[in-house]
């Protein structure tokens, strides 16, 4: 078959492709470059995808063999008119050394463009290891010093994740993973960021596992109280909160500030309206809670103004976090992927990040009841648990200097309830299974 045919079927298969369960109307190559000659070959290609009236972009690492070893087959995109195999190349240890050797040495290759921070140092001669949770992006590890993070779904012109932890580690922050290099080629006139390269945080831990371990042994135990369980998260959670308002004081220092007027809230809170009208169309047992949401956007609509907005992380919850062993990191500045590159850029409320994590926490209580045979028991027993840990996290946010939370407590739970419109959509569309749990959550607002 040809590439664009093997493609067709093989992107719509994989999880981090955005438009699933709509059809593909048309796929075709718009850049391909050699990388790599022989057996094996690395070309990169960056394909537009085609669905309805939307056309995306996306870029392969599609690897060429005269045979397919058994350690890469399931990382197969098919046989080639060629006779030969294609497949994904970041699964291939022998291709993706390479990548890092052309960061390390500034090659341009073709159209792409490798480059490295000025001052950087990291090895070149180690293996790569793909990180299997990622959803959106895949992620290579190599050894124990650093990670290379692939944007599948591409968009042209300045990358959100680069800007910042660039400005960020300018600043001394220490609360991200320093980056090392990136590669990226021009899109649509200007250039456009494929991959970034940061130091490799090994003895980290996700936010989301920590907070997990936390719920497990609360349910685990007989007390229905999480100020009593062994795994109490609620300190950690504190210094979550004074960490995030770190990250928020330097991204306004290094991207300024503004001030949102009075009648822009107007606006914003219609966008809200038109997320909920769409949103309730589409999952019906959303309905039943529109008009409470509904009459929260309305009493932020009547809220004077102005509201003070800056650069934020933008998708920010318990899987964007690591704990190390010096505090809290934060990751992954590219905001939402489906959201247009010049809002993922805009200033916003720093309390978007807050209401984010508070979600999080909620998600991170919920999840594990779904299939939990003592379910009404610890119901209120998670709700509990997500109380305490907001609480902390936004009393740390506060002390640490950011805006207390809880002073702006109509604009919080506005936030709070948009990005639960979010999820439900989400969830309806990507993963049915989990719908309850913010449709549960909005039953307790």
């Amino acid at each position: 078959m040809t590439v664009e045919e093997a493609l067709a079927t093989w992107l719509v298969t994989q999880r981090w492709f955005a438009g699933k369960g709509r059809n593909l109307r048309d796929l075709a190559i718009v850049a391909d470059t050699e990388v790599v000659a022989g057996d094996p070959g690395l070309r990169h290609l960056i394909v537009t995808v085609s669905q309805g009236t939307t056309v995306d972009y996306y870029q392969v690492f599609l690897g060429i063999r005269d045979t397919l070893p058994a350690r890469l087959r399931h990382a197969g995109i098919g046989q080639l008119d060629s006779g030969r195999a294609g497949y994904d190349a970041l699964h291939d240890a022998d291709l993706t050394k390479p990548l890092l050797a052309m960061i390390a040495a500034g090659e341009t290759v073709g159209t792409l463009s490798f480059r490295h921070m000025p001052e950087a140092s990291f090895e070149t001669d180690l293996d790569s290891l793909v990180i299997t949770t990622e959803q959106s992006n895949t992620s290579l590890v190599y050894g124990d010093e650093s990670i290379l993070k692939i944007f599948r779904r591409l968009s042209p012109g300045p990358n959100p994740d680069l800007e910042v932890t660039t400005a960020l580690a300018e600043l001394g922050s220490p609360h991200i993973a320093e980056p090392l290099g990136w590669a990226e080629t021009r899109m649509e006139g200007v250039p456009t960021v494929l991959g970034i390269l940061s130091r490799f945080l090994r003895l980290a831990t996700e936010g989301w596992s920590l907070a997990a371990t936390s719920v497990r042994d609360l349910y685990a135990s007989y007390d229905t109280r999480a100020a009593n369980a062994g795994g109490d998260f609620a300190p950690e959670s504190r210094r979550l909160g004074a960490a995030t308002a770190s990250v928020h004081r330097d991204l306004a220092e290094a991207f300024d500030t503004d001030q949102l007027p009075t009648d822009a809230i107007t606006e914003v809170t219609e966008q809200m309206f038109r997320k909920l009208d769409l949103a309730a169309a589409a999952v019906p047992e959303l309905a039943r809670y529109s008009e409470m949401i509904g009459d929260t956007y309305s009493s932020l609509a009547k809220v004077k103004g102005p509201f003070a907005v800056q650069r934020v992380h933008g998708d920010y919850h318990l899987g964007q976090v690591l704990r190390t062993e010096t505090g809290w990191t934060v990751l992954d500045f590219e905001g939402e992927p489906a959201t247009p590159l010049a809002q993922r850029r805009a200033r916003s409320s720093p309390l978007r990040d807050v209401a984010g994590m508070m979600r999080s926490y909620d998600y991170a209580a919920r999840h594990q009841l779904l299939t939990h045979p003592d379910r009404e028991r610890l119901t209120p027993v998670a709700r509990d648990w997500v109380k305490r840990n907001t609480t902390a996290f936004c009393h740390g946010y506060a002390e640490a200097g950011g805006m207390d939370p809880w002073q702006h407590e109509v604009l919080l739970r506005a936030l709070q309830l948009d990005k639960a419109v979010y999820e439900v959509m989400y969830e309806a569309r990507h993963r049915p299974s989990w719908l309850s749990i913010p449709l549960e959550s909005l039953a307790d607002f």
